[in-house]
C-alpha cells in the first residue's frame, strides 16, 4: 500500500510540475515575441539591414501604408536604402499577441514621425498594424505585416 501511495504521489507531483511549466511557457513565448517585434521596429528606424536579415523571413511581405504590396525582405531593404522609408522616430504599442503553435500574430498601434524629404515630411502618423511571426528553422521570423494610417478625426 505504501508503494502505491508513493508512486501515486510521484505521478501527481510530476503532473503538477509539468502543468506549471506549460502554464509559464506562453508568458515566456509572448515576451520573446514582444522583444523580437520591438527589435524589428528599431531595425526599421535605424535602417539596420543585418538585423532585418535576422528578423524577417526572406519571403517577408508587407501590405504597406503607402497602399502597395512589398514582396521580399530585399524589397523592404531597398525602400530603406532609397529613403522611401525614413523615420525620425518609431514607437509601437502592442495591444495583443495571439499564439498558434508555430505562428504568432501581433496587433496594435504605432506612431512614426517622418524625416524631411519624404512625401509626408515631418508628420507624425498614427497607424494600426498587424505583424505575423512564424517559427521556421528553429527561429521566429516576421513573415507578413499590414499597416494602415489612421485618418485624422475632423
Amino acid at each position: 500500500m505504501k508503494k502505491v501511495w508513493l508512486i501515486s504521489t510521484i505521478i501527481i507531483a510530476a503532473g503538477v510540475q509539468l502543468f506549471a511549466q506549460n502554464a509559464r511557457r506562453p508568458d515566456a513565448l509572448e515576451a520573446e515575441i514582444r522583444k523580437l517585434d520591438a527589435e524589428q521596429a528599431d531595425a526599421i528606424l535605424r535602417k539596420d539591414s543585418e538585423a532585418l536579415d535576422r528578423l524577417c523571413a526572406e519571403d517577408f511581405t508587407v501590405n504597406s501604408p503607402r497602399h502597395e504590396l512589398v514582396k521580399g525582405r530585399d524589397a523592404l531593404k531597398d525602400l530603406l536604402r532609397d529613403g522611401t522609408i525614413d523615420y525620425a522616430s518609431f514607437t509601437r504599442e502592442v495591444e495583443t499577441i495571439l499564439i498558434y503553435e508555430k505562428t504568432a500574430v501581433v496587433m496594435g498601434r504605432e506612431t512614426v514621425v517622418t524625416n524631411a524629404g519624404g512625401a509626408q515630411a515631418g508628420q507624425s502618423l498614427q497607424r494600426r498594424f498587424t505583424n505575423v511571426w512564424i517559427r521556421r528553422g528553429g527561429r521566429w521570423l516576421l513573415a507578413a505585416r499590414h499597416a494602415s494610417i489612421i485618418p485624422p478625426v475632423n
